[in-house]
């Protein structure tokens, strides 16, 4: 009888080893999927005899035991990494080394090392077989608004833009020219093409009659102001009389109070230009008071700068609607050995320009940036108000360099080049695409051309991964034998890397599945003829007693 019981605990167990092998090769193809081998252990033994010590006389003797067949001792996990697949997609990943990506069923969090996720229609972050939500670590994504605080699920923000950012900041590099010696003209032109009945002005119109006038009336007064060309002060103004002030009355005003520049009208744009070449400051400003109105610039546009030697650049601006702009300006070399202004030229319409011109820009005499000189040291900076929001001043600071280090703008013989080197504005933007780097952040690439780190994943790693739960799906939770989770980053403390666009094989090795197939067969057999022949032999016993 007890052939018998052994024979059935054989069968039994080589049953459960081919139904693991089994379950291995039909997941050989599920993403992450983790192996698993079973061990056996012999069951409990009758003792028929105990061991003995020896004596003086006699040997000790062996224990006697006949053993009650096999169980089996365990099912374990190999957790072993499978290999990586590429599959193109931006939104699966696979963990290489330790770690587990962290689910919620809405009960619980759950673990898994399949990565293949997707957005549902709520922005979600999902595993698209279960729903269950992909959870987040960190802060990543909270201060623009793609996370919320209130919960660890992560969002693919594709329903939120991105809001524009106005420029604050312009960094230029290169070189100016220290041996460069061709003056430019100073050279303004009015924003404003002044008409009447739609054709353009000359010096003979009345200012009354133009289409930019309303109302005006004897004593209303056009202002000048600016600065002439050595920067003094300029602050004067023009007396109407609505029946006799012509432009060329203007002109003359403007003209005088600019000694060394001249004012003309050319097809209705008023303009002032210096009547000598080299170093200038003139700057001309028209505003309007009394009774009427008269449509005046917010500023004058540089259509040339003056200084003994000039650099012109361009770059493009943004408001804070994220309007785009471009921003001209022009180094101007002054009349001081290794100095230079810059002159912010134009910026486009419905702008007013505060403060245009960046004073006394130095250099060593290696040639390396020295900053912000003179008498009295000027800001680096350029001062906007936008029309659209009128009440609130814009600086833009202007980086040219570190002093004594060559980093931005150098002085040395030869060209000028100097460029800029970019511009922290830009226009709103919704999300076009996204990306995960190795440590697990989730970035979004957006129609502005601007990129944010929208999330971070949470990674979960145990003590005994092998003593985790298995719940299906590819889902683990944890159990009194695994240890509670870690929680962290990619690539910190014991968490691997993630791949991106990539996902984890199965670890199942059919080489070994189809001999594990084979052991277990004929384990199976052996004890099935154990059971065979224990029956031929109590047959036996039978007819004996017949």
């Amino acid at each position: 009888m007890g052939a018998l019981i052994a024979g059935i605990s054989g069968m039994k167990a080589h049953q459960k080893m081919i139904d693991v092998a089994g379950n291995n090769l039909a997941n050989l193809n599920t993403t992450a999927y983790k192996s698993s081998r079973v061990t056996f252990s012999e069951l409990f033994s009758e003792t028929l005899r105990e061991a003995s010590q020896s004596t003086g006389s006699v040997g000790g003797t062996n224990p006697m035991q006949i053993g009650s067949g096999v169980g089996v001792s365990s099912i374990g996990k190999n957790m072993t990494q499978g290999s990586m697949v590429n599959t193109g997609q931006s939104l699966d990943m696979a963990i290489e080394g330790d770690g587990f990506f962290t689910l919620n069923d809405g009960k619980q969090d759950v673990y898994t090392r399949a990565g293949s996720f997707a957005v549902d229609s709520n922005f979600n972050l999902v595993d698209p077989t279960t729903g269950c939500r992909v959870q987040r670590i960190g802060s990543e994504g909270l201060s623009d608004g793609f996370q919320s605080a209130i919960n660890n699920d992560i969002r693919i923000p594709y329903d939120i833009a991105l809001p524009a950012t106005s420029t604050e900041n312009i960094t230029y590099t290169g070189n100016l020219s220290a041996d460069d010696n061709t003056p430019g003209t100073n050279h303004l032109s009015c924003l404003i093409d002044y008409t009447k009945d739609g054709t353009a002005v000359f010096d003979d119109a009345l200012i009354a009659d133009m289409d930019q006038a309303t109302g005006i009336v004897d004593g209303d007064q056009i202002t000048i102001a600016g600065t002439d060309r050595d920067g003094n002060a300029v602050n004067t103004s023009l007396t109407i009389t609505a029946a006799t002030t012509t432009v060329g009355d203007l002109l003359t005003a403007i003209s005088t109070a600019f000694s060394g520049s001249t004012a003309t009208i050319i097809n209705g744009n008023i303009r002032l230009v210096d009547d000598a070449s080299g170093y200038s400051q003139t700057d001309l400003n028209l505003g309007f008071s009394g009774t009427g109105s008269l449509e005046t610039p917010a500023y004058f546009e540089v259509l040339g700068a003056g200084g003994q030697a000039v650099k012109n650049t361009n770059i493009e601006i943004f408001d804070s609607r994220g309007v785009s702009r471009t921003l001209s300006a022009s180094m101007v070399k002054t009349d001081t050995t290794n100095m230079w202004d810059m002159v912010l030229t134009s910026v486009g319409d419905n702008v007013e320009v505060v403060d245009r011109r960046i004073k006394g820009i130095t250099f060593l005499s290696d040639g390396s940036y020295g900053g912000i000189g003179g008498a009295t040291p000027d800001t680096s900076t350029f001062q906007l108000r936008f029309g659209h929001d009128p009440n609130n001043t814009r600086t833009i600071n202007i980086n040219l360099g570190t002093v004594g280090k060559f980093d931005g703008l150098t002085q040395f013989g030869g060209s000028s080049t100097m460029a800029p080197g970019g511009q922290d504005g830009y226009a709103s933007g919704w999300l076009s695409s996204v990306s995960v780097t190795s440590e697990g952040i989730i970035s979004g690439t957006f129609t502005n051309g601007m990129r944010r780190d929208i999330a971070a994943i949470k990674l979960a790693t145990f003590q005994n991964p092998a003593g985790m739960e298995s719940i299906g799906n590819n889902y683990y939770i944890s159990s009194g034998n695994s240890g509670t989770p870690v929680c962290s980053k990619a690539m910190t403390g014991t968490a691997g890397a993630i791949n991106g666009m990539s996902l984890e094989k199965s670890n199942v090795q059919v080489a070994e599945e189809f001999v594990n197939m084979i052991q277990a067969q004929n384990g199976f057999q052996a004890n099935a003829r154990t059971i065979t022949v224990a029956n031929e032999m109590l047959k036996e016993l039978t007819n004996l007693i017949r």
